[in-house]
């Protein structure tokens, strides 16, 4: 799982390191394999050209004796020629009966090969048994070594066994042993000097499969619909799964102006749509009390009421009112429309929110500042906008609230001023959290839900931010980040 995480060029390299590696230590295994299987072959085959020599010696000696041939004239017939035989081959021989007795045996050559004065039944039923009449019987020594006995019969001129010969063979591998570490050696040497070449090799072969990639997996990341995106130009002799990912990217980067064109189109329709069905509904709200006003005063009206003027001021004052109120309308509709303007000043923005605070007179409003002198670049008039918005919000989510308090605190730090409007109001509930700045939305029984939007065009407009955080029921923070420069 955790090799998954890696970076494919990681990967690559890693995996063709231990590729060689790999590689190196099956060929190492497969060398000693090999090693061990020749020299067993080797001994094998020794054991057999000495044990045919000696029988040979033993037959010429059979041939010139005036005993009779058999067993129990054996030891009388190779009495001194057996130790003869032996030293010539440097080898211990034994000479047993048919029924696996000790007859005759050379001078012991292994000081941890014990003679046996009779064979086993099992050895002597292999001889008898076998195609050869010969069998060979390997063996550990107590110190570790191997050494084989081979055991055949011996037979008289007419062919029949007289006698089994026992040739007990140590297999000295210690050659074997110092040609194959040399080898090992060497080999170790080459492996050593592959494997340094295998990694820079992979180093430079999963850089260069990888670069188009990362060009790739970079341009992918700067890809932004609200801007033209650049498109990869591919350097020459580029292979064909690279040409073919390049040009899948520069294709979808033209389906995505496509579609990015398309859907600001369609955004800026559904806009215009849904602010239409707006400014409409809330211009119809006051033209029905409007309408049944104006109704009434025509039904109930008497040019010879000495009431009459006075319903003529009431029925002026309603319609006004509702005019009034479409004017606010417009107003809101106008001021959320309205970018602000680039008209950036330094202020003290300390002096400036003391002041917008004035026209609150609310008691339950603190005003903090950890710095007297705390100054951002923004305009005067849509500070103001900003803080009398927030803190209205503010006043209103108080209603019913039992010790009611707002604090506003400024704060900065090397690039940024920082105000905090913080409530212990009735807050945003969790679900509406991602609502809060958008158009129309508001959870008040009046107004258009327009503040929190035109506050935030406001804030981004100058290079700033505005979030929030809230608890319901507890508290509610709203904090605006504003540069300290241009």
């Amino acid at each position: 799982m955790q090799f998954k995480k890696l970076s494919l060029r990681t990967r690559i390299f890693v995996s063709m390191i231990i590729l060689v590696v790999i590689a190196s230590i099956l060929i190492a295994a497969v060398t000693i394999y090999q090693y061990n299987e020749q020299a067993e072959d080797y001994h094998e085959k020794r054991l057999e050209r000495k044990e045919i020599a000696i029988k040979e010696a033993i037959y010429y000696e059979l041939k010139k004796t005036t005993f009779p041939l058999e067993s129990e004239y054996l030891p009388q017939i190779l009495d001194r020629k057996l130790n003869e035989i032996s030293d010539i081959h440097n080898l211990d021989i034994n000479i047993y009966d048919l029924k696996g007795k000790l007859l005759r045996s050379s001078n012991a050559r292994f000081s941890n090969n014990k003679i046996s004065n009779e064979l086993p039944n099992s050895i002597i039923n292999k001889i008898e048994n076998t195609a050869l009449h010969r069998m060979v019987n390997p063996k550990i020594s107590p110190d570790g070594k191997k050494f084989k006995s081979s055991y055949s019969y011996i037979t008289n001129t007419k062919f029949k066994p007289i006698g089994i010969i026992g040739i007990p063979y140590l297999q000295d591998n210690t050659f074997q042993d110092e040609e194959l570490k040399e080898f090992l050696l060497r080999l170790s040497l080459v492996y050593l000097f592959v494997l340094l070449m295998a990694i820079g090799l992979a180093y430079f072969l999963s850089k260069y499969i990888t670069k188009s990639l990362e060009n790739v997996s970079e341009k992918m990341g700067q890809i932004d619909f609200e801007q033209k995106n650049e498109k990869i130009v591919l350097e020459e002799n580029q292979s064909q799964e690279i040409t073919n990912l390049v040009n899948s990217y520069n294709n979808m980067i033209n389906q995505l102006e496509d579609s990015a064109v398309k859907l600001a189109q369609a955004e800026r329709k559904h806009a215009w749509r849904e602010m239409a069905k707006q400014v409409a509904h809330e211009i119809k709200n006051p033209l029905t009390p409007m309408r049944l006003t104006v109704q009434s005063f025509e039904q109930s009206f008497d040019a010879s009421d000495p009431d009459i003027k006075q319903k003529l001021h009431e029925y002026s004052k309603s319609i006004i009112q509702q005019i009034d109120t479409m004017s606010s309308i417009a107003s809101a509709f106008s001021n959320f429309a309205e970018m602000p303007k680039a008209n950036k000043e330094e202020l003290n923005i300390n002096e400036e929110i003391k002041l917008d605070l004035n026209i609150f007179q609310k008691d339950y409003i603190h005003f903090s500042s950890k710095n007297k002198d705390i100054k951002a670049y923004v305009d005067k008039v849509q500070l103001t906008r900003i803080i009398t918005n927030l803190v209205k919000n503010a006043i209103q989510a108080l209603n019913n609230i039992e010790n009611p308090r707002i604090d506003i605190q400024i704060y900065e730090d090397k690039n940024n001023a920082y105000i905090e409007v913080k409530d212990n109001g009735k807050g945003i509930l969790k679900e509406d959290g991602n609502k809060v700045f958008e158009p129309k939305f508001t959870t008040k029984t009046s107004g258009m839900g327009l503040g929190l939007p035109m506050v935030k065009n406001i804030i981004e407009a100058y290079g700033g931010e505005i979030s929030f955080t809230s608890k319901p029921f507890e508290e509610t923070i709203f904090t605006i980040t504003l540069p300290k420069s241009h």
